[in-house]
This record gives C-alpha cells, structure tokens and sequence, in this order.
C-alpha cells in the first residue's frame, strides 16, 4: 500500500517537472561544460545556443500567447522586446535538456505552459498583492479626484488672490499711515511758529488723537483682512488635511505592501538554502531591493532547478523582439546578467557551484608594453594598446597610470588628463608635474582640446556625415553600460564623417564634442544614433577579437612653452 501511494505521487510530480523539461534532441554531440557558465560575463556554451535557438523556434510558431515583440507589421499595440533566458539542464533520469523563462511578466500574465514560472507570482488572482494593489489605486483615486474638485480649486484660486489683494490693500494703507504721519509734522513745523503755546498744544492734541485713529483703522484693517483670509485658510486646509491623510495612508500600505512582497522572494542555492531579497541586499550599494528585483529570466531558472532536483550545466540569456527606447539591445543578441539586480542574487544562488573563470579578471596588458609618443618635462603622450586600463581597476591594478608611475617616481600631481576605455586603443597625454596637469586639464574641461577617433561600424550606414546628439545618464541597475535619458542625461555631442565602406562595414571618422562614457559606442549603436555598433563592441553589439575604436588626433597647447601640440598614431585595424 505505501509503494503504491509512494509512486502514485511520484506520478502526480514527475509530469510537472517535465512539463517545463525540455529535451534537447542533439546534446549528446556535446561535451558537457566541467563548471557552471560565469553569468555576468560569458560567451554562451553550444548547448546553451542550441537550447536558445529552440526556444526561439518556439517563439516564432507559437500559438499559446499574444505578444507584439515588434517583428511584425501586423499588430497596432505598442511593441515590446523581451529577455528570455535558457537553463541547460540535466534531470534524475540523466537526461540533457533545458528549461526557459522570460524576465518580467509575458503578455500580462506569469504563467506560461513553455516557461518555469516565478519565484512568486504577484499577479495571483486572489494573492495579496493584487488585492492590496486595488486598494492602493482605490487611494491613488481619491486623491486624483480630490485635488481636480472644483470646490478645492475655486478655494485655492479665491485664496491665493485674496492674499495678493491682501498684501496690496496693507501697502496701500501703510503708505496712507506713512502720508498722514508726514503730513501732521509738516503742520506741527508750520503751526508752530505761528501759534501760541497753548494754540499749539491744543493742535498737538488733536495730531495724536489722529495718528491713535489712523493706527486703530489700520489695525482693524489687518485684523479683518486675517480673520478672513483665516476663514479661507480653513476651507483650503481641510481638502488638504483628507488628501495629505490619504497621501500617507498610500506611503504606509505602500511601504508594507512592498516588504510583504520582498518577504516571499526566498531565493535556493544548490544546497537548497534560502536567503530573502531583503537580506540579499542589505549589504549592496542599493541597501534595499530595487524595483522587480528578482523577476528577471536568470534567477527563475536557477530557483525552479534547485527546487526541482535539476542540475544545471550552463546558461545564457538573449533579447527577443524591439529594443527599449532607452537601452541598447539587439533582437537575438546575448547578454550577461544584470549587475544591479541579478548580481547579488545570483550570487547567493550559485555559492558552492562551480563556476568559469571570471574573464574580468584576467590581465590582458600583462607582458604588454605601450609606445612613447612624446615626452618632456611636462607631458608623455602615449598610444596605449586596446584592452589596456587607463587607471588601476578594482581587480585589476596593473594600468597606464600605475605603470607611469612606477617609471616616473619623481612625477607629481594626478599624472591622468583624461581616459579611455580599457577595450579602446590610442592617444592619451599624461602630466608629469602638479602646473602642467592643471593647465592642460584646464583645456580639457573648457573642450579646447581636439580629438578624433577612427571607428569600425558593423555595418553600411547611409548618411555620411552629420552630428548626434544623444543624452546619456549610467544605467544604474546594469554597471557599467549606459542609457539614452532625455530628463536625467547629461548633454553627448558627436560629430562624424564616414571614411570608407569595407565589406559590408564603415570606416568612420567621430569628433567627440562632449566626452561622456562610453560616448561614441553608444552614439554609434544606437537606434536614434547611427544604429550600428562597433565591430567587437561586447557591451551594446557583439563581441570580437578587439573593440575597433582608436583615439588617432590630439592637439592642444603646450602648458609651458604655449606652442600648438598635434599628435596622430593610425589604427592597427
């Protein structure tokens, strides 16, 4: 009887695992991975591409929901790209498959038959969240509806004039106060000389019983005048006090709400241990969770393995469909796990697996040297190689600025004018002493020093020149990538001439007006920019043997001499 019930319930569990197992007809052509893929900095394992493209051949044919990812021209809704990610996976049968999820909800809804489902699903019909969400637009509701009443608005309006009208009406009679105040000294000077004594002090009398009455009219005046505005003060008051009542009621149930939704994210490891969102990030830069922490495709993937007994093997994530307006993503393009959500999540949940190595933290400048361009005793001016950092990274200390420094003990000052990226090849001037570092600086930051910087772009683009003018804020949830921000960004200026066309790619020529981060990658890539990456540009196109950007022209003056300084190194691509 208990063997019976025992592989009854078996039965009743096996099918639900299965139903998000997905079988992978040729894996056994594959070597499986000895660790785990490094989700935040990865070139996808051929298991992992070969799940993708099945999930993608899903996403082309299906029929089980309707979403415009914007690939097609047959749909008036508002197109929307998606990241989905796939788990490869093996099962307690041995057998090689995987599992897939998306990042955030599909087609407003968290279930799906293809998909693993969430770590908790707050749209639930009858769950907490939607149910105190409706009291919160309830809230949101009444507060709308009582700041448009007409009543609160004619009472604002008839408030702020009557205070104004208020404010004219004890001027006008100050300056009457001030009139007559004058006028009786001008009558005690005159009347004095031509009365009696006690003519005079008969007049004097009756002066200061006019200056008692003036000021007794005028301060009969205010009163009135604050009496009434007090009157009017009350109506406005009490629409306030219901809204501002309402307003924390809304902060409070919010605050609770958002808690109570944090608390049912309890995230697994291998080892089945839980930790919560509210724990996990605690210790970040974030201190508390940050909005749909924990709803991204990679952690679903993991938490539904780990509760499951899946062993995972590798994993990638790849975009699907239109690009946000914002960010740069490219329709069926690879991309690591976000760095401000998903990484101190992730963490918790792959301790003890192992894991490939971190490629960041490989020194691609060991054993490397870069070429002295011009020196004296004021400036160096060198052509650093690609993948080379200007300053010492965080697990990188090896750099330009460590490595001048150590060939140039007695240089003093900041040594570093100005950078560029790690991944970018070319000119950079450095200070050798504390006058030279802060009059060349000085024209770095009123933009009188010119540079150019030759480009390869990943494609044929049809204008050949012109300028972009994109603004750009960091991506704060994805470290260190970038985003197009037309309220928070600051002002990037681009202007370019295109050089040549080279199987099926452009050689570009960009003037830097402005020189934010990752300014011309993204200028370049970008949909309102020229939408076409760098060739080897990992973060916004694809990922290459080099990035192919080199800063070729500098020229600005000489801190010392004042002489015009122009310097020009070619690409080696």
């Amino acid at each position: 009887m208990f063997h019976r019930a025992f592989f009854t319930l078996i039965d009743l569990i096996i099918p639900s695992i299965m139903a998000y197992f997905h079988t992978l007809p040729h894996a056994s052509t594959h070597v499986l991975p000895e660790k785990f893929t490094y989700p935040f900095y990865y070139k996808p394992h051929p298991l992992a591409i070969m799940a993708s493209e099945e999930l993608q051949n899903y996403l082309v044919h299906q029929t089980d929901f309707k979403h415009n990812f914007g690939l097609t021209a047959d749909d008036d809704s508002t197109p929307i790209g998606k990241m989905f990610g796939v788990l490869v996976v093996k099962n307690r049968a041995g057998e090689i498959g995987f599992l897939a999820a998306f990042s955030g909800k599909l087609a407003e809804s968290n279930q799906h038959a293809y998909f693993v489902p969430p770590v908790f699903d707050m749209l639930e019909k009858q769950g907490f969240f939607l149910q105190q969400e409706e009291r919160l637009n309830e809230i949101n509701r009444l507060i709308e509806e009582l700041e448009s009443k007409n009543e609160f608005q004619i009472a604002k309006t008839d408030l702020s004039h009557f205070v104004h009208n208020k404010t004219e009406r004890l001027l006008q009679a100050k300056q009457t106060l001030k009139a007559n105040k004058n006028e009786r000294k001008n009558i005690r000077i005159i009347q004095k000389e031509l009365l009696s004594s006690a003519a005079f002090e008969e007049l004097e009398a009756d002066l200061i019983k006019q200056s008692l009455r003036d000021k007794h009219e005028f301060s009969v005046l205010s009163d009135a005048l604050k009496a009434e505005e007090h009157k009017m003060q009350f109506v406005v008051k009490g629409y306030e006090n219901e809204i501002n009542a309402l307003k924390l009621e809304r902060k409070t149930k919010s605050n609770a709400l958002q808690n109570q939704l944090f608390d049912q994210y309890q995230f697994l490891n291998r080892d089945k241990t839980p930790k919560g969102l509210r724990e996990i990030f605690e210790t970040t830069a974030f201190g508390t969770p940050p909005a749909a922490a924990g709803e991204c495709a990679a952690p679903k993937l993991l938490q539904y393995a780990f509760t499951n007994e899946l062993i995972p093997i590798c994993m990638a994530e790849f975009w699907w469909g239109n690009p946000p307006i914002s960010e740069i993503r490219q329709h069926k393009n690879y991309y690591p796990a976000c760095s401000g959500k998903c990484e101190p999540i992730l963490t918790h949940m792959l301790e003890g697996t192992p894991l490939d190595d971190n490629p960041l933290l490989v020194n691609l400048a060991d054993n490397r040297d870069f070429e002295v361009v011009y020196q004296d005793d004021d400036l160096l001016v060198l052509n650093k190689p690609e993948d080379f950092l200007s300053v010492p990274g965080i697990a990188i200390q090896d750099s330009i600025y460590s490595r001048v420094k150590h060939q140039f003990p007695k240089a003093t000052g900041p040594l570093i004018l100005h950078r560029l990226d790690m991944a970018t090849s070319g000119l950079l001037v450095l200070a050798l002493n504390k006058e030279a570092h802060k009059k060349v600086q000085s024209q770095f930051i009123k933009r009188k020093v010119e540079k150019r910087y030759i480009a390869l772009l990943d494609q044929i683009i049809k204008p050949v020149n012109g300028e972009i003018n994109l603004p750009l804020r960091g991506d704060l949830d994805d470290r260190p990538r970038q985003m197009v921000c037309f309220t928070d960004g600051k002002p990037c200026r681009t202007k370019f001439e295109v050089l040549a066309f080279e199987n099926g790619k452009t050689r570009i020529r960009f003037f830097p007006i402005t020189g934010r981060t990752h300014q011309l990658r993204m200028h370049a890539a970008h949909p309102k920019g020229l939408n076409a990456p760098i060739v080897g540009d990992d973060l916004y196109g694809h990922k290459a043997e080099r990035l192919y950007l080199h800063a070729e022209y500098l020229s600005f003056m000489h801190p010392t001499t004042r002489e015009i300084l122009e310097f020009s190194v070619d690409p080696n691509f």
